[in-house]
Order: structure tokens, then C-alpha cells, then sequence
């Protein structure tokens, strides 16, 4: 009458069952009990995910004297996606308090089950600060009642993207800078808590900059804290970063990316006597960006003026002044600055790509 999934994929095969109508409670009942994990997911002969069952929702079933399997089986159940990280898994799991959560692909297609007990990490406890204040000029109607950071890249903020990136690091501490339309930043967000991570707003009553906003955090920090602009899409490996930081004794890190630019002309070299020493075809210069993340540590603050409009890349002038170990992190991950209103048309193109 039913049967219990044996595909290896799954590492909790003994409590995935395929459903039929003629499925009875109390066949539901023993598979409970055979299973010894409180918990039954329910899938069609295509492995799609129907619906799941707990011994809790048997026993509530039994008191209201409803036996009828249909209308127990809980067929809107919480999933996570097969895309999401550990992490983000193990915080909705805490959010939810629940010890199992089904793990689809996109067409709904049951691919796992996580527990609690898989993830076996630890959260760091370093800061993010995502710089969201900017008004977002170039972008033209774009950013007439929204603000850039919040303008939808595959069905969801831009800034939600890089919380996940983050949070799939194992981050789950935020500052977000505030300023032109704060009010849809903290009204979408709140203090992060839907989301099982932290978050704090430092409100700019003007323009601060990427740096310059940084004089208003009113506590004290104990470990070194990314900066990371709120309109770049990245694939980054933070983690990978915050070591280069840590291992190299850094005050700054900066991480940047090599870039090209092509001139399109032929460009002629000569000599102080006007001979003509080379002529190079449409030569190609390769040289490196700023690609607005960076990993602080906590004593550099205070280089950062108070109510003054002062971008990081100044910080690193004045801490080179000051002979302070900086470093650049170079990453050739994905990166993009949605800058132009064709920035924002490629990014939504990759990220429905990937989202395909």
C-alpha cells in the first residue's frame, strides 16, 4: 500500500513515503513508529514533494476525532531550496523550531531532508556593514520611490541577495547604512529576526559616504568587520577573505579585481627626438578595481571623521601615511556594480540565469 523511498539520494530514506489515495491512518501510524523520527514526507511517483505529517498532527487529528488522512497531511509544508546554503537552512530550521526541513529544486521535486542535526558549524561573530544610503541618481525612475539596494533582482531585493551570500558564509551580525528611503530598507528587513540574524541601522541625517557613516556605530567592536557596498552583486568567498585578513595581520583589506580596458586606437611610442620606437595595434591594459568590499579592523575607526562626508578609499591613503599594514584581496569571482540602468539589466539577466 505504500512503500518507503530507497533511492540513495536520500539520507533519510526511511521517512519518505509515496502517496495513494488509498493510504489508511493507521498505515501512517506504524510507518511513525517503524521510522522513529516523528515525521513522514509524502511524494508522488514523480518524487514531487506533496506534503508532510507529524506525530503531533496525529495526535491532534485523534482528538478531534478526525481520521481521515487527507485532511492531516500538512500539504503547504515549509522547504527549502537545493540552491540555499547550510547555513541559511539551519537558521529557517531555528526559526521555525523545527527539527527536519524538506529540501526541493525548483519544479518542487523532493531532493533531501535536512536535520538539526547535520549542521554541525559555527556562526562567526564578525559584523557586516552594508553601505544602503546612496539616492541612486544614475539609475534615473528606477530609484524615484525605491532605493537601489532595494530594487528586485530575481523576485528579491538586491540587498537579500548579499544578507544570503553572507549568511551561507556563516554571518549573521549587520549594520545597514540608512539614508534616501530608509523607511523601505527597515520595513522589508526589520531587525532581522524573521530571518534568524541580527540587524542594526545607522541612520545618516546626511550624505556620509562609504566611510564617513561608519563614526556613527555606537558600540564597541572586538573583531575586524567587512564594509561592503549594498549595489554589488558578488560571489565573493567571504570566509576565504576574513582568513587572508586575519593571516596577513592586515588593519585594511581592501579586495579587488583585474580588470581590461581595450583602446581601440593604435598607440605609437616614440622617442625624445620624435623617432617612432613601437607601434602597438590596439593594445589591451590590464589593471585592477576597487571592488567595494573590505575587512577593517575595529582600531581604524578611529581615522574615520565624525559627521563628514569620507569615503574608505581616503582611509587607505591615510593609513598608508601612517605606515599601517594594508593589503588588497584580489577575487576573480563574479562581480558586477549596478551603477547604470544596463547594470541593472545584466545583473537581473545572470541572476534569472542561475535561477532557471
Amino acid at each position: 500500500m505504500y512503500f518507503y523511498k530507497e533511492k540513495k539520494i536520500f539520507h533519510n530514506s526511511n521517512i519518505i513515503v509515496f502517496y495513494n489515495d488509498g493510504l489508511l491512518l493507521k498505515d501512517i501510524l506504524k510507518t511513525l513508529d517503524s521510522g522513529g523520527m516523528g515525521v513522514l514526507f509524502f511524494v508522488d511517483n514523480k518524487n514531487k514533494l506533496i506534503g508532510m505529517v507529524t506525530d503531533g498532527d496525529i495526535r491532534r487529528a485523534i482528538l478531534d476525532n478526525r481520521m481521515d488522512l487527507k485532511s492531516i497531511i500538512n500539504r503547504a509544508p515549509i522547504t527549502m531550496n537545493e540552491e540555499d546554503g547550510k547555513e541559511l537552512i539551519f537558521l529557517k530550521l531555528k526559526e521555525v523550531q523545527r527539527m527536519h526541513m524538506p529540501i526541493v529544486n525548483n519544479s518542487g521535486i523532493l531532493i533531501d531532508i535536512a536535520t538539526l542535526d547535520d549542521f554541525k558549524f559555527k556562526f562567526k561573530s564578525n559584523w557586516v556593514v552594508i553601505m544602503a544610503g546612496g539616492l541612486g541618481t544614475r539609475l534615473g525612475d528606477l530609484t524615484k520611490n525605491t532605493p537601489k539596494p532595494m530594487l528586485n533582482v530575481a523576485n528579491q531585493p538586491m540587498m537579500k541577495h548579499i544578507l544570503d551570500m553572507f549568511i551561507s558564509h556563516g554571518f549573521i551580525k549587520f549594520m545597514f547604512s540608512v539614508n534616501y528611503k530608509s523607511e523601505v530598507i527597515k520595513e522589508y528587513f526589520k531587525d532581522g529576526s524573521d530571518l534568524g540574524i541580527q540587524i542594526k541601522y545607522l541612520n545618516e541625517n546626511k550624505r556620509l559616504g562609504t566611510g564617513g557613516s561608519l563614526s556613527l556605530i555606537d558600540f564597541e567592536l572586538s573583531d575586524p568587520f567587512f564594509v561592503v557596498n549594498g549595489d554589488v552583486l558578488s560571489s565573493i568567498d567571504y570566509e576565504n577573505l576574513l582568513n587572508f585578513h586575519n593571516d596577513n595581520k592586515s588593519n585594511a583589506t581592501m579586495c579587488i579585481r583585474k580588470d581590461s580596458y581595450q583602446i581601440p586606437y593604435g598607440v605609437i611610442q616614440s622617442d625624445e627626438a620624435s623617432n617612432i620606437t613601437a607601434i602597438v595595434e590596439k593594445p589591451i591594459n590590464n589593471f585592477f578595481i576597487n571592488t567595494g568590499t573590505y575587512v577593517l579592523n575595529p582600531n581604524i575607526l578611529k581615522y574615520i571623521p565624525k559627521d563628514t562626508l569620507f569615503d574608505l578609499p581616503s582611509l587607505f591613503q591615510i593609513l598608508k601615511t601612517e605606515n599601517k599594514n594594508i593589503k588588497s584581496y584580489e577575487s576573480g569571482s563574479y562581480w558586477i556594480d549596478m551603477g547604470k540602468p544596463e547594470d541593472y539589466i545584466a545583473i537581473n539577466e545572470k541572476m534569472n540565469g542561475v535561477h532557471e
